[in-house]
């Protein structure tokens, strides 16, 4: 990690334990901190709290990279106290040092080439994702959570709803929703049910709508595309997959705006 971050602009500390950390930053100021919640001494958790209970630290950008499952709880208190978390794996070197320079005002030029390349790989990736928005619908907050930290590492602007009501009101205040996904198993209102009142609206007709379910049994895919899905993603979730169905549909949906501009520009009345 230090190899990874070090730049000529940057001075790093390292501290193998909670308590390292902790003198740590009572005696130096810092821009940022990058934490592994497994520390050997006290929990990750218990550190972050304490941090935030310092007026002095409580505005100090902090990087959660792990590779911890998260319980429920877990994921609530992280949502309150962490700037980001990353979960180690397939490009996480990449993200870390994305968000750290962020944090860090470093410009992405002045880094050795080798970490441009990795930046650029990084965002060129992320093309189609970065700053758009996308209403994550789902009953369990645990599944919203996994799915905000993925997605936001991309560039993702993130909203949520728990319910299909909550989801169609959402989508009627907020025009700037990009993409929806769609949980299937949801109580009251199904995700099929919530898909079909949210197409009645002739506005959203081109909205993807990425259905996910636990239930990967034939015909769950024509159920859902019937329903209104524009396409569909068994549960437990591959990430990539994920990312490139959005990959697709935003680009889709982004090509499409294009063209009914250089219509109007034209003159010409844009296919419906």
């Amino acid at each position: 990690m230090v190899e990874l971050l070090e730049h000529e602009d940057v001075d790093i500390t390292t501290a193998a334990t909670g308590s390292e950390a902790w003198d740590a930053l009572q005696t130096g100021r810092f821009d940022c901190m990058v934490l592994d919640l497994r520390l050997p001494d006290i929990s990750g958790f218990d550190l972050l709290e304490r941090i935030r209970q310092r007026p002095e630290l409580k505005e100090l950008p902090i990087v959660v990279f792990t590779g911890k499952d998260l319980s429920e709880d877990e994921e609530v208190r992280l949502m309150r106290v962490a700037e980001s978390v990353i979960l180690k794996g397939v490009q996480s070197p990449e993200r870390l040092l994305d968000e750290t320079s962020l944090f860090l005002h470093l410009v992405a030029g002045d880094l050795a080439p080798a970490k441009q390349q990795m930046l650029e790989r990084l965002r060129q990736s992320d093309e189609a994702l970065r700053g758009r928005k996308v209403l994550v619908v789902d009953d369990d907050v645990r599944n919203i959570f996994a799915l905000t930290s993925l997605l936001e590492q991309h560039g993702v602007n993130v909203v949520s709803a728990e319910t299909g009501t909550e989801a169609i009101a959402l989508l009627n205040q907020d025009e700037d929703i990009d993409a929806v996904l769609m949980d299937i198993m949801m109580p009251e209102m199904d995700g099929y049910e919530t898909m079909r009142r949210i197409r009645e609206n002739p506005r959203r007709r081109l909205l993807p709508i990425l259905a996910l379910t636990a239930k990967a049994m034939k015909g769950d895919r024509e159920k859902c595309l019937e329903a209104g899905a524009s396409d569909y993603i068994a549960k437990p979730v591959n990430t990539e997959e994920l990312l490139a169905l959005l990959r697709i549909w935003l680009f889709g949906k982004q090509k499409f705006a294009k063209l009914q501009y250089e219509q109007r520009a034209n003159g010409e009345h844009p296919h419906s």
